[in-house]
């Protein structure tokens, strides 16, 4: 069996979103380094933070990175040394930690400083709009009629869009009367994923190059977001991991890409259950949780060893 790790990205974090890794011993230096980046321990954070601080892109993605890491810290004993990690926007910085590239401090600071260049690079409004149930060129389009792109290519005909906020409020109401079956705006106020940010995959290339990374563990098959292929050199790969700041998310090529690599079960590390629910409903047949399903570890673990052994 192989198991498919997904680090998710930004949008989804909650008050309650470290109820089980808080308390995990193994995580315990994560959340300080993590209160030296916030200027807050992140388990307070998240209860005390209103809606706009909670979902500011520098402090999101900063959460959403820390809980993948600690989920990881706290079960690692459990999971099989072969596996498969991908991760959505933010989440896939995280993946390169969970394939033994970055050590974990490093990648909370390559978190921050990746969401610095992007809001640096970023306007105000800007943002993302998820839609659908609308094909691909009714979607495309659209974007071409309103100044919009296409962010984030979903399994089962979901799209995130990216622009600026006129835009993509335009874009939101011509999507519904073109018959979407959801449109909503996503909690992320920077046009990720778009050329809007080019200035940044630049700025984020060279911090890159600034970092250390270790060689990528041969247990593992890493996939890059833009394109859903393999990393094998370090190099091309941290190319793509910059590129995907500006750049399309092809998320659905990196679900198919794992389940052709053999993937027999998904678990998402949270906040939320996007993931694994996008899994659950494009592939039926083959087991997918969230770790945000679970009230404790050890329910976790028996998951793994029953799915992931």
């Amino acid at each position: 069996m192989t198991l498919a790790l997904l680090c998710s990205g930004q949008g989804l974090q909650h008050a309650r979103m470290f109820a089980m890794t808080g308390d995990a011993p193994a995580a315990a230096s994560l959340f300080e380094h993590a209160t030296t980046l916030l200027g807050a321990d992140p388990r307070e954070l998240v209860q005390t933070a209103t809606p706009e601080a909670l979902h500011a892109n520098r402090t999101g993605q900063i959460l959403c990175a820390l809980q993948a890491l600690a989920a990881v810290a706290a079960v690692r004993d459990a999971m099989p040394a072969r596996r498969i990690v991908a991760g959505y926007s933010v989440g896939e910085i995280a993946a390169w930690h969970l394939a033994g590239i970055f050590d974990a401090t490093a990648t909370l600071d390559l978190v921050a400083k990746r969401a610095e260049a992007m809001d640096a690079a970023s306007a105000p409004g800007d943002g993302l709009v998820f839609v659908r149930g609308l094909p691909r060129d009714v979607v495309e389009t659209l974007c071409r009629q309103h100044g919009t792109v296409i962010a984030i290519t979903n399994p089962d005909v979901a799209w995130v869009i990216g622009g600026d906020g006129a835009a993509l409020d335009a874009f939101a109401a011509d999507a519904r009367t073109r018959g979407a079956l959801r449109v909503a705006r996503i909690g992320v106020n920077v046009a990720s994923h778009t050329p809007r940010l080019a200035p940044a995959s630049t700025a984020f290339r060279r911090v890159l190059d600034e970092t250390a990374a270790h060689t990528l563990d041969t247990n593992v098959r890493l996939f890059s977001g833009i394109d859903g292929t393999a990393v094998h050199g370090i190099g091309v790969g941290l190319d793509k991991l910059a590129a995907q700041i500006s750049q399309t998310v092809h998320w659905d090529a990196c679900l198919e890409a794992a389940v052709e690599a053999g993937a027999t079960c998904f678990l998402e590390l949270g906040p939320g259950r996007g993931l694994s629910a996008m899994t659950s409903h494009a592939w039926p047949a083959i087991p997918s949780r969230s770790v945000d399903d679970f009230r404790t570890f050890d329910g976790t673990r028996d998951w793994l060893a029953r799915n992931a052994a």
